[in-house]
């Protein structure tokens, strides 16, 4: 087909929809960012070019969540457990494969947010109790982003009522302004700095053979502090506002049943490398912190106390580190809850259309920002106890999470051909009842201390 056809059958769409069609949608249209994936994806391109053309839900959702409450979880993990505890990790990694599959394909089935389908299913009521989970879940979460960015900042003299306010002004312009496959571009680049968390790991020269047997062989805590570690680093791999994004997040990039296939290779390999770099961070301050009986209350701690143990180029690789994972995480775990909150209301929600006709999505974003910026700034605020309390309480909000996801994912009337197998089904169950022992685990921990 040449040029002058494609405009005509273009123009002629656009005056179709233009009789009946909301504002919103033919702003979409006209913004023509959807359309040019579905044209790459349906033009019979390789293999290669088919995965690009769906690559970024599944790499954002899995890196941001290596965020600096993340890094802060798996820092402790190590520094207060050594290597005993690192099992959690490589395990956590399966349940987020497994989960984030899942939440891919609810999203390509229905076309749907996960507070959108559930408002749809079960009604406004179990709508706005899953937006106001979410928000409460989320809040402490996205301060930490903030947080994080004024850590990194400070390893370099900059105080956080400079860099935190700095930060969110430029990312709500990138947002805002920015069109969705710009902002993708700009995040994943972003994201590609966590890669130096590995060599962190590296340079940290642990004792591989423990770090083998205690990644693969269960080790149980003997005290609550060591259920809590579990129940933080269960909930920071796991997060539920990451579930909530990447189903909103393939939404807005109209992924397809048609397209999961190469979808799924962008979550696995998303979550894998979230696994290894936690397991990384975990095992750089198990090998080091932990060895020489430093004690840390947060990233920035870890990345100071590893001057004279690994030397100064892994504290810059751990500060620079930190300060990618931040900037990743402070715009995408606004996003989740703009998301959230937006499907909660029955408003549009994406990032494909300009800020005129998304009010509520944009203000939402900006709100949180402000309020995180504003939080973070405040001196002497205790943040450490915000940002690993934080990481607990997603971990107790997953399990009513991913047991909506399941019954959503086998629920025919949503999903048609793309429904839960039943050894999708029983696995499903299976990892809920894992995530619920662990969280039972904690609170018994807790009773009995």
């Amino acid at each position: 087909m040449n040029d002058s056809s494609k405009n005509h059958q273009s123009s002629s769409y656009f005056r179709k929809i233009n009789i009946s069609a909301p504002i919103y949608i033919l702003a979409h249209h006209k913004r023509g960012i959807a359309l040019r994936f579905a044209r790459f994806r349906a033009a019979g391109v390789g293999a290669f070019a088919a995965f690009i053309a769906v690559l970024g839900p599944g790499l954002l959702a899995g890196l941001s969540d290596d965020d600096p409450a993340g890094i802060t979880t798996y820092s402790v993990l190590g520094t207060d457990h050594g290597y005993q505890l690192l099992w959690i990790i490589p395990a956590s990694t399966i349940l987020l494969v497994q989960f984030h599959l899942m939440a891919v394909r609810i999203g390509a089935a229905s076309g749907k947010g996960f507070v959108g389908i559930i408002r749809e299913r079960w009604g406004h009521g179990w709508g706005y109790f899953a937006v106001i989970g979410l928000l409460f879940a989320n809040f402490g979460t996205i301060c930490a982003e903030y947080a994080g960015i004024s850590a990194a900042a400070s390893l370099v003299g900059i105080p956080a009522w400079i860099s935190a306010p700095i930060a969110g002004i430029l990312i709500s312009l990138i947002v805002v302004m920015g069109s969705f496959h710009r902002i993708e571009r700009i995040l994943l680049i972003i994201s590609s700095t966590l890669a130096l968390y590995i060599v962190d790991g590296i340079l940290a020269k642990p004792d591989w053979s423990q770090v083998w047997h205690n990644s693969i062989v269960p080790h149980m805590p003997t005290d609550n502090i060591g259920w809590i570690a579990i129940a933080a680093t269960l909930g920071t791999t796991l997060a539920p506002w990451g579930l909530a994004f990447i189903q909103s997040y393939s939404v807005d990039k109209k992924i397809t049943i048609a397209n999961l296939r190469w979808e799924r290779v962008d979550v696995i390999i998303g979550s894998l490398l979230t696994g290894i770099i936690g397991l990384a961070i975990a095992v750089a301050c198990a090998a080091t912190l932990n060895r020489a009986g430093v004690h840390i209350n947060d990233a920035s701690d870890a990345a100071a106390a590893l001057r004279p143990l690994a030397g100064s180029f892994a504290t810059v690789l751990f500060g620079a580190g930190l300060l990618g994972a931040s900037l990743l995480a402070a715009a995408i775990v606004p996003l989740a809850t703009a998301y959230s909150i937006a499907e909660g209301v029955g408003a549009p929600a994406s990032l494909d259309l300009d800020s005129r006709h998304f009010q509520l999505f944009y203000a939402a974003f900006v709100g949180l920002t402000v309020a995180a910026v504003s939080i973070v700034s405040l001196p002497g605020l205790p943040l450490i106890p915000l940002i690993y309390t934080s990481q607990v309480v997603n971990a107790v909000m997953l399990p009513l999470h991913v047991i909506a996801l399941h019954l959503l994912a086998s629920d025919a009337s949503i999903m048609g051909v793309a429904k839960s197998s039943k050894t999708s089904m029983i696995a499903s169950w299976i990892s809920i009842a894992l995530i619920t022992a662990c969280i039972a685990a904690l609170a018994t921990s807790w009773i009995s201390a």
